[in-house]
């Protein structure tokens, strides 16, 4: 992705590209968000970080710019995260809104149900060769959309202890057997109107479904861990997060 926009800038200002030939378009700007940094002198977590960089990109980018994104919404819940991601990929994509060239990295595999649902949206991915348990990535950019991600791999390959990699695999089988892929599936997208998307009637019933993964937190547990917290010790920062954290197992729950 960093080539992408490498070979782009190198291009029109005129210089030779690593390309026997090439069809590169002129761009008005070039805008990234990638890798992952935190300004917490000023109070601002990873998270906030991206969302804000996210947040000048699309107040600012054009029809005409090139947009590099990799993992939006990687660093908050899965559901906020996958909903973001899904919400940026429509706004982008939507011609009336902004409509700018865009290379979109993700995780949430679950996104690559757009493509056929949405105009402009085109699936590619890595191509990798699976061994057994083990994983080969062929650096390679083929057609089509990854059915699932390779997290537990590369976690053995980084030389994880073997006993968390077999606990991480027994996990993995129990959660994908309430993957939201089939939730993704049931929504309806507008492209024609103004690009937000329209939950269908049995969307509600598949949601709650899901969320009883979560119905392990009560109310009890949060106000126990809340009595537990040492109030005159948290920084301004701590007593922000913790709220934050706190607050989201609530609405968890009773959105559950």
């Amino acid at each position: 992705m960093r080539q992408t926009a490498l070979i782009v800038l190198m291009a029109q200002i005129g210089c030779f590209v690593p390309a026997r030939s090439a069809n590169i378009g002129i761009v008005d700007r070039i805008f990234t968000r990638v890798g992952a940094s935190d300004d917490l002198a000023s109070g601002q977590s990873t998270f906030m970080v991206e969302m804000n960089e996210v947040a000048n990109i699309l107040r600012n980018a054009t029809s005409k710019s090139l947009l590099i994104l990799d993992e939006i919404g990687r660093g908050t819940s899965t559901f906020d995260g996958l909903s973001i991601a899904w919400a940026v990929i429509e706004h982008i994509s939507n011609r009336k809104l902004l409509g700018a060239k865009t290379l979109f990295a993700t995780h949430y595999h679950e996104l690559t149900e757009l493509e056929g649902k949405m105009n402009n949206v085109n699936n590619y991915c890595i191509a990798v060769k699976e061994c057994g348990d083990d994983i080969v990535f062929l650096r390679k950019i083929v057609k089509g959309g990854a059915d699932k991600s390779y997290g537990i791999q590369v976690a053995k390959l980084a030389g994880v202890p073997d006993m968390v990699i077999d606990r991480a695999k027994e996990i993995v089988e129990q959660l994908s057997d309430n993957d939201i892929t089939e939730k993704v599936q049931s929504i309806a997208i507008d492209n024609k109107g103004d690009g937000k998307a329209k939950k269908q009637p049995k969307y509600d019933e598949v949601d709650l479904a899901q969320m009883s993964l979560f119905d392990t937190v009560t109310d009890e547990d949060v106000l126990k861990e809340l009595t537990e917290i040492e109030v005159t010790t948290l920084t301004p920062l701590d007593a922000l997060n913790t709220l934050y954290r706190l607050q989201n197992k609530l609405k968890n729950r009773w959105n559950g």
